[in-house]
């Protein structure tokens, strides 16, 4: 009988869409900069270290992927925050930036 694996804290079910927002505190600068411009491929800067994302699994993995490779784990902090459809609209927002409608995926 096969053992079974313990789950990944990060992975996401196989939905067709996850809502994930993804935080980061990044020290150096040009490191920074190059998450930020990853993470805009992917999402909506919210906030300056803020991104909300609706991602299709192989985009949240393809996303992962990407920041993985820029990071230096002993100084770098990066979370993943996945919220389901209710959570997502239970959040309150307060201040200048108004929640937007999700954007619609079309595929050409």
């Amino acid at each position: 009988m096969a053992e079974a694996r313990p789950a990944d804290p990060l992975s996401v079910q196989r939905l067709p869409e996850h809502f994930i927002v993804v935080s980061y505190d990044i020290p150096d600068d040009k490191r920074r900069a190059k998450v930020s411009k990853v993470l805009e491929d992917f999402g909506e800067r919210v906030q300056y270290s803020v991104f909300e994302c609706r991602l299709r699994q192989k985009d949240y993995q393809r996303m992962q992927e990407r920041l993985r490779a820029l990071l230096v784990l002993k100084e770098d902090d990066v979370r993943f925050f996945h919220l389901c459809e209710s959570c997502r609209r239970k959040a309150k927002v307060w201040g200048r930036k108004p929640r937007r409608a999700p954007r619609e995926t079309i595929i050409v």
